[in-house]
């Protein structure tokens, strides 16, 4: 029972899937392609030392002339984890609220499988889509490095697409644990959300603001992107991503297994 939820749960989610997975590969063949030109600009670093320096910093821009500092400004910095914190975030909101909330929750658990059990299997569900994505986004970034001459290194794009993968979990196993404890899924699309917002103002402020600086390592987005996840190797901040997602979905656990389950 336990596979067949797991193993059904990826089925019901594989054309989404498969279309999130061709939009990331749009956009990283459509930034690639962009480098050749950006390359050859005369005067890049004269340019690029125009900017302020707290957006220099934000952006990794004082690397923008290597390809590997250009997908970090263009893609890392903003866009890719945006595209993994709305497709974790929206798929950890439905994997239990959802499902109570269209009362097929209650068929589930009609069967020997226990509130904790479907939770946990539900987190490993998402968890595997988000490492799908990071691995397409991976083989996107060696392949476009190689068509359009990034000189990027494998090693780089494990670590950069890890990053991605490690940030989108936290944030959709969060939704996940707000959902299982309320059974309301824009309950949980709303805070976990609202955390997202709130860990990447800190971040830009920490980046900005000298006062702030001291708590920018709090932020998960410090955590994945500080100096650009390409080429970043494997930082210890990595754990607290992984930390901080397990207690949340933990602590929802016990709340999940005592709760009232009924259809909405």
């Amino acid at each position: 029972m336990l596979r067949n939820v797991y193993l059904k749960s990826l089925r019901d989610q594989r054309r989404g899937l498969l279309g999130w997975s061709i939009g990331i590969i749009a956009l990283v063949l459509l930034e690639s392609a962009l480098w050749p030109s950006i390359s050859d600009m005369a005067g890049l670093r004269d340019f690029l030392n125009s900017y302020p320096e707290p957006l220099r910093k934000l952006f990794n821009m004082d690397q923008f002339v290597t390809g590997t500092g250009f997908l970090n400004a263009e893609l890392f910095s903003m866009l890719l984890p945006i595209l993994f914190l709305v497709f974790a975030i929206g798929r950890g909101a439905k994997a239990v609220a959802g499902e109570e909330q269209s009362g097929t929750l209650e068929v589930l658990l009609i069967t020997r499988l226990s509130p904790v059990r479907l939770a946990v299997q539900q987190a490993a569900v998402l968890a595997t889509v988000v490492v799908v994505l990071g691995a397409v986004l991976c083989g996107s970034i060696i392949a476009c490095s190689a068509l359009f001459g990034l000189g990027i290194s494998t090693g780089a794009a494990l670590t950069g697409s890890l990053a991605m993968v490690l940030l989108g979990i936290e944030f959709g196993w969060l939704a996940l644990a707000v959902g299982a404890a309320t059974g309301r899924r824009i309950v949980a699309l709303g805070t976990a959300s609202v955390f997202a917002v709130a860990a990447y103002v800190l971040y830009v402020a920490s980046k900005i603001v000298e006062s702030v600086r001291p708590w920018g390592p709090l932020s998960p987005f410090d955590q994945a992107i500080e100096d650009g996840p390409l080429g970043a190797g494997l930082p210890a901040a990595y754990a607290w991503l992984v930390l901080s997602g397990s207690v949340v979905l933990l602590a929802a656990l016990p709340v999940f297994n005592r709760r009232d389950i009924v259809a909405v």
